[in-house]
Protein backbone atom coordinates (compact mmCIF):
# COMPACT_ATOMS: atom_id res chain seq x y z
CA UNK A 1 0.00 0.00 0.00
CA UNK A 2 1.32 3.43 -0.96
CA UNK A 3 1.62 5.77 2.02
CA UNK A 4 1.55 9.03 0.06
CA UNK A 5 -1.44 10.50 -1.77
CA UNK A 6 -2.06 9.85 -5.47
CA UNK A 7 -0.89 12.41 -8.00
CA UNK A 8 -4.51 13.24 -8.82
CA UNK A 9 -5.56 13.98 -5.22
CA UNK A 10 -6.71 17.49 -6.14
CA UNK A 11 -8.94 16.14 -8.90
CA UNK A 12 -10.36 13.46 -6.60
CA UNK A 13 -11.25 16.12 -4.05
CA UNK A 14 -12.93 18.21 -6.74
CA UNK A 15 -15.01 15.23 -7.87
CA UNK A 16 -16.13 14.37 -4.34
CA UNK A 17 -16.99 17.98 -3.51
CA UNK A 18 -18.97 18.32 -6.75
CA UNK A 19 -21.14 15.32 -5.89
CA UNK A 20 -21.84 16.65 -2.38
CA UNK A 21 -22.72 20.10 -3.74
CA UNK A 22 -25.08 18.55 -6.26
CA UNK A 23 -26.78 16.29 -3.71
CA UNK A 24 -26.93 18.81 -0.87
CA UNK A 25 -28.08 21.80 -2.89
CA UNK A 26 -26.49 24.19 -0.39
CA UNK A 27 -22.95 25.31 0.44
CA UNK A 28 -21.99 24.46 4.04
CA UNK A 29 -20.51 27.22 6.18
CA UNK A 30 -19.03 24.84 8.75
CA UNK A 31 -17.85 21.24 8.80
CA UNK A 32 -18.29 18.82 11.69
CA UNK A 33 -16.75 15.39 12.26
CA UNK A 34 -18.61 13.33 14.87
CA UNK A 35 -16.64 10.64 16.68
CA UNK A 36 -17.60 7.35 18.35
CA UNK A 37 -21.11 7.48 19.81
CA UNK A 38 -21.51 11.18 18.98
CA UNK A 39 -23.11 10.91 15.54
CA UNK A 40 -26.64 11.43 16.85
CA UNK A 41 -26.10 15.17 16.86
CA UNK A 42 -26.48 15.26 13.06
CA UNK A 43 -30.08 14.09 13.46
CA UNK A 44 -30.90 17.45 15.07
CA UNK A 45 -30.11 19.37 11.86
CA UNK A 46 -32.99 20.75 9.85
CA UNK A 47 -33.67 20.14 6.15
CA UNK A 48 -31.27 17.20 6.19
CA UNK A 49 -29.74 15.57 3.15
CA UNK A 50 -27.99 12.29 3.98
CA UNK A 51 -25.27 10.79 1.78
CA UNK A 52 -23.69 7.42 2.70
CA UNK A 53 -19.89 7.52 2.59
CA UNK A 54 -19.89 4.79 -0.04
CA UNK A 55 -21.70 7.09 -2.49
CA UNK A 56 -19.06 9.84 -2.33
CA UNK A 57 -16.07 9.28 -4.66
CA UNK A 58 -12.96 8.66 -2.60
CA UNK A 59 -14.77 8.06 0.70
CA UNK A 60 -14.32 4.65 2.33
CA UNK A 61 -17.13 3.04 4.34
CA UNK A 62 -16.66 3.17 8.11
CA UNK A 63 -16.56 -0.30 9.66
CA UNK A 64 -16.27 0.66 13.33
CA UNK A 65 -19.30 0.40 15.67
CA UNK A 66 -20.55 3.86 16.64
CA UNK A 67 -19.59 5.32 13.24
CA UNK A 68 -22.64 5.36 10.96
CA UNK A 69 -20.61 6.35 7.90
CA UNK A 70 -22.89 9.08 6.56
CA UNK A 71 -22.42 12.70 5.51
CA UNK A 72 -25.38 14.82 6.63
CA UNK A 73 -25.88 18.35 5.30
CA UNK A 74 -28.51 20.42 7.11
CA UNK A 75 -29.24 23.68 8.87
CA UNK A 76 -28.73 24.88 12.43
CA UNK A 77 -29.59 28.40 13.55
CA UNK A 78 -29.61 29.61 9.96
CA UNK A 79 -26.18 28.07 9.26
CA UNK A 80 -25.61 25.21 6.80
CA UNK A 81 -23.62 22.42 8.46
CA UNK A 82 -21.90 19.45 6.79
CA UNK A 83 -21.63 16.77 9.47
CA UNK A 84 -19.81 13.46 9.14
CA UNK A 85 -21.46 10.75 11.22
CA UNK A 86 -18.28 8.86 11.91
CA UNK A 87 -14.86 8.62 10.31
CA UNK A 88 -12.31 6.08 9.12
CA UNK A 89 -9.05 5.33 10.93
CA UNK A 90 -5.51 4.30 10.09
CA UNK A 91 -5.92 1.18 12.22
CA UNK A 92 -8.57 -0.05 9.76
CA UNK A 93 -5.80 -0.32 7.17
CA UNK A 94 -6.21 3.08 5.52
CA UNK A 95 -3.28 5.29 4.54
CA UNK A 96 -3.08 8.62 6.39
CA UNK A 97 -4.07 10.63 3.31
CA UNK A 98 -7.19 8.46 2.96
CA UNK A 99 -8.15 9.11 6.58
CA UNK A 100 -7.84 12.86 5.98
CA UNK A 101 -9.65 12.77 2.61
CA UNK A 102 -13.18 13.42 3.95
CA UNK A 103 -11.96 16.38 6.00
CA UNK A 104 -10.27 17.76 2.90
CA UNK A 105 -13.55 17.41 0.98
CA UNK A 106 -15.32 19.44 3.67
CA UNK A 107 -12.63 22.10 3.26
CA UNK A 108 -13.06 21.95 -0.54
CA UNK A 109 -16.75 22.68 -0.07
CA UNK A 110 -15.77 26.11 1.23
CA UNK A 111 -16.39 25.71 4.97
CA UNK A 112 -15.13 28.56 7.12
CA UNK A 113 -14.20 26.31 10.03
CA UNK A 114 -13.91 22.62 10.89
CA UNK A 115 -15.02 21.19 14.25
CA UNK A 116 -13.58 17.77 15.08
CA UNK A 117 -14.91 15.60 17.91
CA UNK A 118 -13.94 12.26 19.38
CA UNK A 119 -14.35 9.88 22.27
CA UNK A 120 -11.18 9.79 24.36
CA UNK A 121 -9.68 8.20 27.43
CA UNK A 122 -8.96 10.53 30.33
CA UNK A 123 -5.37 10.70 31.54
CA UNK A 124 -5.38 13.81 33.75
CA UNK A 125 -6.51 12.92 37.25
CA UNK A 126 -9.27 15.55 37.30
CA UNK A 127 -11.02 14.17 34.20
CA UNK A 128 -13.96 11.82 34.58
CA UNK A 129 -16.19 9.92 32.12
CA UNK A 130 -18.80 12.27 30.71
CA UNK A 131 -16.54 15.35 30.76
CA UNK A 132 -16.28 17.46 27.61
CA UNK A 133 -12.80 18.78 26.87
CA UNK A 134 -11.67 21.45 24.44
CA UNK A 135 -8.55 20.25 22.65
CA UNK A 136 -5.97 22.98 23.09
CA UNK A 137 -3.14 21.13 21.32
CA UNK A 138 -2.14 17.62 20.38
CA UNK A 139 0.67 15.08 20.49
CA UNK A 140 0.85 13.03 17.30
CA UNK A 141 2.29 9.66 18.34
CA UNK A 142 0.61 7.69 15.57
CA UNK A 143 3.75 7.39 13.47
CA UNK A 144 1.80 8.65 10.46
CA UNK A 145 1.02 11.95 8.76
CA UNK A 146 -1.46 12.73 5.94
CA UNK A 147 1.07 15.07 4.30
CA UNK A 148 3.68 12.38 3.64
CA UNK A 149 4.35 12.11 -0.09
CA UNK A 150 4.15 14.59 -2.95
CA UNK A 151 2.75 17.99 -1.95
CA UNK A 152 0.21 19.73 -4.17
CA UNK A 153 0.72 23.47 -3.70
CA UNK A 154 -2.90 24.09 -4.72
CA UNK A 155 -3.94 22.52 -1.44
CA UNK A 156 -1.35 24.05 0.85
CA UNK A 157 2.36 24.53 1.60
CA UNK A 158 4.91 21.75 1.88
CA UNK A 159 5.61 22.63 5.53
CA UNK A 160 2.44 24.02 7.18
CA UNK A 161 2.70 25.78 10.54
CA UNK A 162 0.82 24.07 13.39
CA UNK A 163 1.65 26.63 16.06
CA UNK A 164 -2.07 27.37 16.38
CA UNK A 165 -3.53 24.12 15.08
CA UNK A 166 -6.65 24.78 17.19
CA UNK A 167 -7.79 28.29 16.37
CA UNK A 168 -7.87 30.70 19.37
CA UNK A 169 -10.87 32.62 17.96
CA UNK A 170 -12.90 29.42 17.91
CA UNK A 171 -11.64 28.51 21.38
CA UNK A 172 -12.95 31.80 22.78
CA UNK A 173 -16.41 31.28 21.24
CA UNK A 174 -16.46 27.67 22.44
CA UNK A 175 -15.93 28.77 26.05
CA UNK A 176 -18.64 31.42 25.69
CA UNK A 177 -21.06 28.82 24.36
CA UNK A 178 -20.21 26.43 27.19
CA UNK A 179 -20.96 29.13 29.77
CA UNK A 180 -24.28 29.97 28.08
CA UNK A 181 -25.54 26.38 28.17
CA UNK A 182 -24.07 25.50 31.56
CA UNK A 183 -21.46 22.99 30.38
CA UNK A 184 -18.28 22.70 32.44
CA UNK A 185 -15.86 22.60 29.52
CA UNK A 186 -12.40 21.29 30.39
CA UNK A 187 -9.23 22.05 28.41
CA UNK A 188 -6.32 19.80 27.57
CA UNK A 189 -3.85 18.19 25.21
CA UNK A 190 -5.01 15.23 23.13
CA UNK A 191 -2.57 12.43 22.31
CA UNK A 192 -3.19 10.49 19.10
CA UNK A 193 -1.94 6.90 18.94
CA UNK A 194 -2.45 4.49 16.07
CA UNK A 195 -4.34 1.67 17.83
CA UNK A 196 -6.41 -0.40 17.56
CA UNK A 197 -5.25 -1.96 20.85
CA UNK A 198 -5.79 0.22 23.87
CA UNK A 199 -2.71 1.58 25.58
CA UNK A 200 -0.89 -0.22 28.36
CA UNK A 201 -0.68 1.33 31.84
CA UNK A 202 3.02 2.02 31.20
CA UNK A 203 2.17 3.85 27.98
CA UNK A 204 -0.40 5.96 29.83
CA UNK A 205 2.25 6.90 32.41
CA UNK A 206 4.51 7.90 29.50
CA UNK A 207 1.75 9.99 27.89
CA UNK A 208 1.05 11.73 31.18
CA UNK A 209 4.77 12.54 31.52
CA UNK A 210 4.72 13.98 27.99
CA UNK A 211 1.87 16.33 28.90
CA UNK A 212 -1.16 14.51 27.48
CA UNK A 213 -4.51 14.94 29.20
CA UNK A 214 -6.53 12.59 26.97
CA UNK A 215 -5.78 9.88 24.44
CA UNK A 216 -7.48 8.47 21.33
CA UNK A 217 -6.90 6.99 17.89
CA UNK A 218 -8.24 9.66 15.54
CA UNK A 219 -8.71 13.36 14.80
CA UNK A 220 -5.11 14.52 14.31
CA UNK A 221 -4.86 13.58 10.59
CA UNK A 222 -7.99 15.67 9.93
CA UNK A 223 -6.62 18.59 11.93
CA UNK A 224 -3.34 18.52 10.02
CA UNK A 225 -5.13 18.39 6.66
CA UNK A 226 -7.46 21.28 7.54
CA UNK A 227 -4.55 23.43 8.70
CA UNK A 228 -2.72 22.53 5.49
CA UNK A 229 -5.71 23.97 3.59
CA UNK A 230 -5.85 27.08 5.86
CA UNK A 231 -9.18 26.16 7.45
CA UNK A 232 -9.41 27.01 11.18
CA UNK A 233 -10.14 24.12 13.55
CA UNK A 234 -11.80 23.56 16.92
CA UNK A 235 -11.64 20.22 18.71
CA UNK A 236 -13.80 18.62 21.40
CA UNK A 237 -13.17 15.33 23.19
CA UNK A 238 -15.85 13.48 25.11
CA UNK A 239 -14.07 11.68 27.92
CA UNK A 240 -15.63 8.23 27.91
CA UNK A 241 -13.35 6.26 30.21
CA UNK A 242 -10.34 6.44 32.45
CA UNK A 243 -7.23 5.43 30.51
CA UNK A 244 -5.53 2.08 31.12
CA UNK A 245 -4.32 1.57 34.68
CA UNK A 246 -6.37 4.47 36.07
CA UNK A 247 -9.68 2.65 36.56
CA UNK A 248 -10.85 -0.70 37.85
CA UNK A 249 -12.72 -1.90 34.75
CA UNK A 250 -11.18 -3.36 31.57
CA UNK A 251 -11.50 -1.11 28.52
CA UNK A 252 -14.25 -1.81 25.99
CA UNK A 253 -15.34 0.00 22.81
CA UNK A 254 -18.97 -0.78 23.65
CA UNK A 255 -18.58 1.07 26.96
CA UNK A 256 -16.89 3.98 25.16
CA UNK A 257 -19.79 4.37 22.74
CA UNK A 258 -22.35 4.01 25.52
CA UNK A 259 -20.70 6.73 27.63
CA UNK A 260 -20.56 9.06 24.62
CA UNK A 261 -24.30 8.58 24.10
CA UNK A 262 -24.95 9.39 27.76
CA UNK A 263 -23.24 12.75 27.16
CA UNK A 264 -25.56 13.41 24.18
CA UNK A 265 -27.70 16.12 25.81
CA UNK A 266 -24.77 18.26 26.98
CA UNK A 267 -22.81 17.65 23.79
CA UNK A 268 -25.82 18.65 21.66
CA UNK A 269 -26.47 21.77 23.73
CA UNK A 270 -22.85 22.85 23.38
CA UNK A 271 -22.68 22.33 19.61
CA UNK A 272 -26.10 23.90 19.03
CA UNK A 273 -24.88 27.07 20.70
CA UNK A 274 -21.34 26.98 19.32
CA UNK A 275 -21.64 26.17 15.61
CA UNK A 276 -23.40 29.41 14.53
CA UNK A 277 -20.98 31.35 16.75
CA UNK A 278 -18.01 29.59 15.18
CA UNK A 279 -18.99 30.79 11.72
CA UNK A 280 -19.24 34.37 13.00
CA UNK A 281 -15.88 34.08 14.77
CA UNK A 282 -13.94 33.42 11.57
CA UNK A 283 -16.06 35.43 9.10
Amino acid sequence: MSVGPPADLFDRLEAAAALVRDRAGAAPAIGLILGSGLGGFADSLGDRVTIPFGEVPGFSPSNVPGHAGRLVVGTLGGVVVAAMQGRIHCYEGHAPWEVAFPARVLCKLGIRALVVTNAAGGIRAALRPGDLLRISDHLDLSGTNPLVGINDDRLGPRFPDLSAAYDPRLASRLYESARKVGVDLKTGVYACVKGPSYETPAEIRMLRALGADAVGMSTVPEVIAANHMSVPVAGISCITNLAAGLGEQPLSHADVAAEAKRAHARFTALLTSFLPEAVAAVA
